[in-house]
């Protein structure tokens, strides 16, 4: 038994490793579109997680049409119910979303990609990041974790003193 709490099992993740592990989803998904020669129609980031790894994956692809859906499914760190507050451009996704790469962060329970999905059902949909619950929902990823590992992106750190993990000596 442990007396840490679930986040304190985190997965930190820097800005150049947020860039390399995009950097391979884009490899990834390079050549993969549904168009000639493996082409996407474009890009939709799920906003806010998805945008920084959207913008690299669209770079490394060359792909400048790019879009967001906001969907919000937190609250103060509490899951909610997903909503759509912002959807994408209609003409640009069609009626199914076919040749969209559809990019976020991170899929934990799915419950942001079931969403997304169920507007966008020939959309893939690619993340850096999956835990187990959400996975079956991903078509492309970079790396599993845990579902209880907490994964601390750094667009939501800041940097300051930590007590050793197994405390002080």
């Amino acid at each position: 038994m442990t007396d840490r709490l679930p986040h304190e099992k985190g997965f930190h993740v820097s800005w150049d490793q947020i860039h390399r592990d995009s950097r391979a989803l884009a490899w990834r998904l390079d050549k993969q579109g549904p168009l000639e020669g493996g082409a996407w129609r474009g890009v939709v980031a799920i906003t806010r997680g998805g945008m920084a790894p959207a913008m690299i994956v669209s770079r490394e692809l060359g792909i400048r049409t790019v879009d967001t859906i906001s969907v919000k499914s937190y609250n103060h760190q509490a899951q909610t119910e997903p909503q759509v507050i912002k959807a994408p451009n209609p003409e640009m996704m069609g009626t199914d979303g076919e040749g969209i790469l559809v990019v976020d962060d991170l899929v934990d329970t799915g419950k942001t990609l079931e969403l997304v999905r169920k507007l966008y059902p020939k959309a893939h949909f690619a993340t850096v990041y999956a835990k187990p619950k959400g996975r079956p929902l991903v078509d492309t990823f970079i790396t599993e974790v845990s579902q209880d590992t907490w994964i601390f992106f750094p667009w939501d750190m800041a940097l300051q003193y930590v007590e050793p993990y197994r405390g002080k000596d």
